[in-house]
């Protein structure tokens, strides 16, 4: 039928031709809400409160060695204590799903556990010292376990909580000992490894001895004293030559034997005096300068000739001069070793001088490695220090912990469900669901029910109207309809005041 604008009366009308439509849906879903509220089993969570709180003694005195956020290292421990072999050991010790072990398989009971197990943060806005800026931290956390038993629900949380302060103090003591293990370790591979540079380092020496750097200074030194010796060795040795020069002259002209007369020696005495009286006066292409040459060259090779045959001379002064001659040239043998010696000796000195730089990169190469090895070392063994105390630290639970400050409770009520809830939205929705019962019903319906919505439709002027006319039999039954209908809609509404006032004062649980 069309329907315009409609009144409060055919509103009404409608109300009371579509009650049923309109209370038995609301009824059917709020009597199913109840139920639902009512059989659904009851579960208890209980909850611990664990603070974390900060080292006692100052961060700039002694430096942990956890730096993980507490929040990373929760969630580590947290992932440990609901592995299978743990949650197993709980379900045994406190036997935990009794009624589903016949149904459920173990993986099955530990997802279970694994659902009912929660680990909440609570964060706080800290300002940082280095930034300035607030940023959220966690200062605590929360651990529940929600359960149907409230007794086995404590002991539960009780366990998680004694096992995440359990793990904490482990995790703690095994970072710093593994640290303090760590550098301990690489102590004792940098010192291996000075060692071996140490090695290097002789070995070097070895083999550059004379070349080294802090040699330089005392190689310029020696070169130095050794070019002067040389010189003074090379002015000696002239010396010693002219001596030897001047001791072959006066030996030759001196006889061998003692006669002062000895032809030869005259004849070449003579033959020089001669000599000397031309050379004046005279080239020395002149014929007699030239024959004088000659003979004085000849009469000399002779006298040398009578030196080498080894005829014991006689005269003592030519046997003076012999020995003395002898030992000019001994002097001279042994001033030119002095020389070669100098020299070789000079040598060195220039070679080593000149190596200097480039053994000193090397060398330089090698100290500095070790230097650094050395100071790494004195690092590591610092540090190592500081692990050791900070290893102490936790030993002593002097460092960041976690402290139970509020250990978890027997539930005196239920966590869920939320039965009110649940009731309420069964009102709402059976409300819902009726009303939209009685429309679709209302607007499926063509007839007439009024001469108004007969004119509006027809646009004809309604003459007369003809009521139904029922049977006593008929009128009975609807007034006995009409009697159920008062009742059932009262007796639905005290249902309604009772389960709210049931769940208000606690009869049935909230939740």
């Amino acid at each position: 039928m069309q329907q315009n604008d409609m009144t409060i009366t055919e509103l009404l009308a409608v109300v009371r031709r579509r009650r049923w439509g309109l209370f038995l849906p609301a009824a059917v879903i709020f009597l199913a809400a109840v139920a639902v509220a009512m059989l659904l089993p009851s579960v208890y969570r209980s909850t611990a409160t664990i603070l974390i709180e900060e080292q006692e003694i100052p961060a700039n005195l002694v430096q942990t060695t956890v730096t993980s956020y507490a929040e990373q290292r929760l969630k580590a421990i947290h992932q440990r204590i609901i592995s299978t072999s743990r949650l197993l050991e709980l379900i045994q010790r406190f036997n935990l799903y009794a009624d589903l072990r016949d149904t459920y398989t173990k993986e099955q009971l530990v997802a279970k556990l694994r659902e009912d197990i929660a680990l909440d943060f609570i964060n706080a806005d800290v300002v940082d010292r280095r930034t300035g800026r607030a940023a959220p931290v966690t200062i605590a956390f929360t651990v529940s376990y929600d359960g149907r038993d409230p007794g086995k629900t404590q002991q539960v949380a009780n366990a998680l909580t004694s096992f995440f302060l359990e793990e904490n103090l482990k995790d703690r003591e095994k970072s710093a000992e593994g640290a303090s293990a760590f550098l301990l370790d690489e102590a004792d591979k940098v010192k291996a490894e000075l060692a071996d540079v140490d090695g290097k380092i002789a070995t070097y020496k070895e083999q550059h001895l004379n070349e080294l750097p802090e040699m330089l200074q005392v190689n310029m030194g020696s070169l130095h004293t050794a070019e002067a010796g040389r010189d003074r060795l090379l002015e000696q040795l002239s010396a010693l030559r002219e001596k030897e020069e001047y001791l072959q002259t006066q030996l030759v002209s001196i006889p061998r034997a003692e006669e002062n007369k000895d032809k030869t020696a005259q004849r070449l005495k003579d033959l020089k005096l001669q000599l000397a009286n031309l050379q004046p006066r005279f080239s020395e292409q002149y014929p007699d300068i030239i024959a004088l040459k000659a003979e004085i060259a000849d009469l000399e090779s002779q006298t040398a000739q009578a030196v080498t045959t080894g005829e014991a001379p006689d005269n003592p002064v030519y046997i003076t001069l012999s020995a003395q001659l002898a030992s000019v040239r001994s002097e001279i043998g042994s001033g030119r070793q002095q020389v070669q010696e100098a020299d070789r000796k000079i040598e060195n000195f220039r070679r080593w001088i000149a190596a200097s730089p480039r053994v000193e990169e090397g060398y330089r190469g090698v100290l500095n490695e070790r230097e650094g090895l050395s100071r790494k070392l004195d690092e590591l063994k610092q540090k190592h220090m500081e692990a050791k105390v900070a290893q102490g630290l936790e030993k002593e639970q002097k460092g960041e912990r976690f402290n139970l400050v509020e250990p978890a409770q027997v539930p005196e009520e239920p966590s869920k469900p939320n039965r009110l809830a649940i009731v309420l939205i069964g009102i709402v929705l059976g409300a819902g669901a009726g009303v939209g019962v009685a429309a679709l019903r209302e607007f499926a319906d063509t007839s007439f029910r009024s001469p108004e919505a007969m004119a509006r439709a027809t646009a004809c002027q309604v003459l007369a109207i003809v009521p139904e006319i029922l049977s006593p039999g008929q009128r009975r039954r609807q007034r006995l309809g009409a009697m159920a209908q008062v009742a059932g809609f009262f007796t639905f509404l005290v249902a309604v005041g009772l389960v709210l006032l049931a769940l208000k004062v606690g009869w049935l649980p909230l939740g």
